[in-house]
């Protein structure tokens, strides 16, 4: 079976050693996860970043770096995800702004906090990023920063 997985970005944004958190409902279930979702087609992974960070939590989000690429296979569906995740900045929070479809509330929460919740974590990589977070992991943004299909496809026809 081919590997086909959706492409995700997630926000990692930490202040005062409180992590910025959803909880959203998935599947009648309350789970907690980083500020993350899908890239639409035409997006870059940056702006598709900006757009559901402030759509899940109505912070404006300023990405600093690339906190790593990750592969993970769901065990109960099957489905995979590469998930792109990014550290940085929130800022102009708008607090009346309705957040996206499926979003219960935001919440600040601390690692021990994140651990507290782990049955309850969208994904191991809810965790994993945080623990590269606190590790200092940190690659450059120009990394991936402009990677989109559009981009790919016009390299790859000049390259020919």
């Amino acid at each position: 079976m081919p590997l086909k997985p959706e492409v995700t970005v997630a926000a990692v944004a930490e202040v005062n050693g409180r992590f910025l958190c959803v909880e959203e409902r998935i599947r009648s279930q309350l789970v907690f996860n980083q500020p993350a979702g899908h890239v639409e087609d035409g997006e870059t992974l940056l702006e598709a970043l900006a757009r559901e960070v402030r759509e899940e939590t109505a912070w404006a989000f300023a990405p600093e770096s690339l906190l790593g690429i990750y592969l993970w296979r769901n065990p109960a569906s099957g489905r995979s995800t590469l998930r792109f995740a990014f550290t940085g900045k929130v800022s102009d929070h708008q607090p009346t702004q309705p957040l996206d479809r499926g979003i219960v509330r935001t919440h600040w929460l601390s690692y021990a906090e994140l651990q507290e919740r782990e049955p309850r974590l969208r994904s191991p990589l809810v965790l994993r990023c945080v623990d590269d977070y606190l590790t200092g992991r940190r690659l450059p943004l120009d990394a991936v920063a402009c990677l989109d299909l559009n981009t790919a496809v016009r390299v790859r026809a000049v390259s020919l």
